[in-house]
């Protein structure tokens, strides 16, 4: 039967999940161990100029993320934590650009301008995106930022043998959001590899942490049989994958003509709230059927939304995923579904 995980982004979140009953942390989203105070960090990372000020950026945020997964992997001990390399474009940890703006004139009238305010500025415009949903994110980031991804996979392994050391169970998963191509995940997978290894000689522990990705694109669904050969497990990312299948911003449409479609009987339902199963739902059980051709023993698994709708957890049933992951609070629902959708499959084998 489908095992149910949790989205949870830090060890207070896992608790909580592991006393709902969760099975695991099937998203653990790590953009938001960048706000804050460490935002600061995440512009110094964004204004550098040269190698030096990129790897001294990233020096300061490792021990900082390292610390949240100690914590959540303490938290989970013993349950598998699939944790989300940086996914959202990287002008989300910048200052608003009209803001910014405003102030940055404001200090040029007082004939007091604010050198760093002025970069930051520049860094905005400079990585202002026409479309940041399909643009500058997810893979694309850890290949054009040198060390970004690096970074995270060595936080991880580092807390995950300061676990082991500590006679804890840290069963960490990395998972590369928004591949679209093989190619990108071997190259991550080919660095990230090289950084476990380093970490299990300068800690004289053997870690297992399986490398997979996020299928979330039309293009990785229908290649999820060369995806496969770089990658030990696939999580539908429900959500973005139902936006680029519509071709929907989910925060436009919803606003704008969402309630007519309903209306019209266009959809009996929102494809966010359930999944559809004839465009979004054909995808991932062909990407199922292909990865598993590919690699059989491939885990597989959901963190959108659908995770947590009674009809879509039936679907993913029915398809052969593993697990499904949903909010903490949605668990109890989606655990009782996983468990009349085993009995209803126990039930049609045997007449």
């Amino acid at each position: 039967r489908l095992r149910v995980r949790a989205n949870a982004d830090n060890a207070e979140d896992a608790l909580r999940a592991r006393r709902f009953g969760a099975q695991g942390i099937g998203l653990c989203r790590t953009e938001h161990m960048f706000l804050g105070d460490r935002r600061e960090l995440v512009e110094r990372l964004i204004l550098a100029d040269t190698e030096a000020e990129r790897e001294e950026s990233l020096k300061a945020l490792l021990p900082l993320q390292k610390q949240d997964f100690v914590e959540l992997f303490s938290a989970m001990d013993g349950l598998p934590v699939t944790v989300r390399l940086l996914d959202p474009p990287l002008h989300e940890f910048l200052p608003d650009i009209t803001e910014l703006s405003v102030r940055v004139a404001l200090a040029e009238s007082r004939k007091d301008p604010h050198e760093n305010e002025l970069r930051l500025l520049q860094a905005v415009h400079r990585l202002h995106e026409q479309n940041p949903m399909l643009g500058l994110r997810g893979v694309r980031l850890g290949l054009v930022i040198p060390g970004l991804f690096t970074m995270q996979v060595r936080a991880i392994a580092e807390a995950a043998a300061e676990r082991k050391n500590a006679k804890g169970d840290p069963r960490a998963e990395i998972m590369i959001p928004l591949v679209g191509t093989v190619q990108e995940l071997e190259i991550v997978r080919e660095e990230a590899d090289q950084v476990i290894a380093e970490v299990e000689a300068a800690t004289g522990t053997q870690l297992k942490l399986a490398i997979g990705t996020m299928i979330e694109l039309p293009r990785a669904a229908l290649t999820a049989g060369q995806i496969a050969e770089a990658a030990e497990f696939f999580s539908f990312g429900t959500n973005d994958l139902t936006q680029t299948v519509w071709g929907f911003s989910r925060d436009d449409v919803e606003a704008s003509f969402f309630t007519a479609y309903l209306e019209k009987g266009i959809f009996g339902v929102s494809p966010f709230e359930t999944i559809d199963k004839d465009g979004v739902g054909s995808l991932v059980a062909a990407a199922v059927k292909a990865g598993r051709e590919t690699r059989p023993d491939l885990k597989l698994g959901v963190c959108g939304e659908h995770g947590g709708d009674p009809e879509s957890v039936h679907f993913f049933h029915e398809v052969g995923l593993d697990y499904v992951s949903c909010s903490p609070f949605r668990i109890p629902v989606a655990r009782l579904e996983a468990g009349r959708a085993a009995t209803q499959s126990a039930g049609s084998d045997h007449r």
